[in-house]
C-alpha cells in the first residue's frame, strides 16, 4: 500500500513541478505537452486517486485550479473517445467519490456540484460528433465549431461503443436523457452492423456503416466496446446490454479462441488474419470474471502472465506462434 502511495506521489509531484498546466509530463525531457486538448489532463486523472489516498486538502485545491483554469469553449480538435473516458469520466468519478471521502459538497449533491457541471459542459461539446446518419460518432470534434467539414468518417469500434458508462451516469445525475440516448444509439448501430457470424471489425465508416478494417478481435480498436457492454449492463442493470455481450462472447469463442489465446480473424469468414496477442487485451480475464466465467479467466490470465514473465511487462504486439514480439513496433518501449 505504501509503495503504491509513494509511486503515485512521485509521478504526481513531478508533473506539478515540471509539466503543469500542460496535459502530461514527458518523462525523458521532463517538460510538459498538451495531448488531448489542454485540459491539465493529469490533474483530472489524479482527482479520484487523491480521494482514495485520503488527501482531501489537495483534492480541493486541484478542484479550484481546474475550475479557474480549464475552458472547454476553445478552438481545439479533441478525441471524442479520450475526452469522454478521461475528462468526463475522471470528473464524474471524482464528483461521486467526493462526499464519501469527506469533502464538503453542495446542497443537492449528487445532482449538483462543480465537477458535475464541468463534466456536463465537456460532454455537451462532444454531442455534435453523434450527429451522423447512423448515430455512430465521428472520432474527432472541434470543441468550438463541432465536426470539421473535412473530418474523416472512419472511426474505430471502441471509439463508437465506449460512452454508455459515463453518458448514462451523466443523464441520471442531470436529468437530461440526451447523453444516454446517443450512447445507446451508437451501441445499437454497432450491434446492427455485426457480421453474419456475429463479429465486429476494427474500423467503420460512421456515415455509410461500411466496415473499413475487417479484423475482428478483442484488442486495440475494439476492446472497450466489449468492456462497456458488460460494465454498462451491471451499472444500469440492463439485460439487453448483457445479452448483446454474451452473443458476442459466443462468436469470439467460436472464431477467435485458440488454446486459450484470442487471435484476430476476418470478421465475415472467421479466418485468422493476425495471430497476435496485444497488451490492450489484458482486460479480458477481468471481463470474463465479471460475467462469472472464472475458469476461462484463469486460463487466459495464465497465458498473459507467461508473456509478462518472459519480458518483464507486456509488449504491445506478441506473435503467439513465434513466441516473441512483433517487429516494427519501435514506438513502444518494450
Amino acid at each position: 500500500r505504501e509503495r503504491v502511495r509513494a509511486m503515485f506521489y512521485h509521478a504526481y509531484e513531478h508533473y506539478l513541478e515540471s509539466a503543469f498546466p500542460y496535459d502530461e509530463l514527458r518523462p525523458l525531457t521532463c517538460d510538459g505537452q498538451d495531448t488531448w486538448g489542454s485540459f491539465s489532463l493529469t490533474l483530472i486523472d489524479a482527482l479520484d486517486t487523491l480521494l482514495i489516498l485520503g488527501n482531501v486538502s489537495e483534492f480541493q485545491r486541484v478542484v479550484n485550479v481546474l475550475q479557474e483554469g480549464v475552458d472547454f469553449d476553445v478552438d481545439v480538435n479533441a478525441s471524442v473517445f479520450e475526452t469522454n473516458i478521461r475528462v468526463v469520466g475522471g470528473l464524474l468519478s471524482a464528483h461521486l467519490l467526493s462526499k464519501k471521502a469527506g469533502v464538503e459538497v453542495e446542497a443537492g449533491w449528487p445532482c449538483s456540484g462543480p465537477l458535475l457541471r464541468m463534466a456536463e459542459e465537456a460532454a455537451r461539446k462532444l454531442l455534435p460528433a453523434f450527429q451522423t446518419p447512423t448515430g455512430m460518432p465521428y472520432g474527432t470534434v472541434n470543441l468550438l465549431h463541432g465536426v470539421n467539414p473535412g473530418e474523416t468518417p472512419v472511426t474505430c469500434t471502441a471509439g463508437i461503443g465506449t460512452f454508455i458508462v459515463e453518458f448514462a451516469t451523466l443523464s441520471h445525475l442531470t436529468g437530461d436523457p440526451v447523453f444516454e440516448d446517443v450512447a445507446r444509439k451508437a451501441l445499437k448501430a454497432l450491434w446492427k452492423n455485426r457480421s453474419d457470424i456475429g463479429l465486429v471489425g476494427n474500423h467503420i465508416d460512421v456515415v455509410t456503416a461500411k466496415w473499413v478494417a475487417q479484423d475482428a478481435g478483442i484488442g486495440a480498436g475494439v476492446d472497450s466496446y466489449f468492456e462497456y457492454l458488460v460494465k454498462g449492463a451491471i451499472l444500469l442493470q440492463d439485460k439487453e446490454l448483457m445479452s448483446m455481450f454474451l452473443e458476442y462472447n459466443k462468436a469470439i469463442k467460436n472464431y477467435t479462441k485458440f488454446d486459450d489465446w484470442y487471435l484476430w480473424v476476418q470478421m465475415y469468414k472467421g479466418t485468422v488474419s493476425m495471430p497476435v496477442f496485444q497488451s490492450l487485451e489484458a482486460y479480458w480475464p477481468g471481463l470474463q470474471s465479471l460475467i462469472g466465467d472464472v475458469d476461462n479467466a484463469m486460463r487466459t490470465f495464465l497465458n498473459y502472465y507467461t508473456v509478462w514473465k518472459q519480458f518483464g511487462g507486456l509488449p504491445e504486439f506478441y506473435n503467439i506462434p513465434q513466441g516473441y514480439t512483433v517487429d516494427k513496433r519501435e514506438g513502444y518501449p518494450l
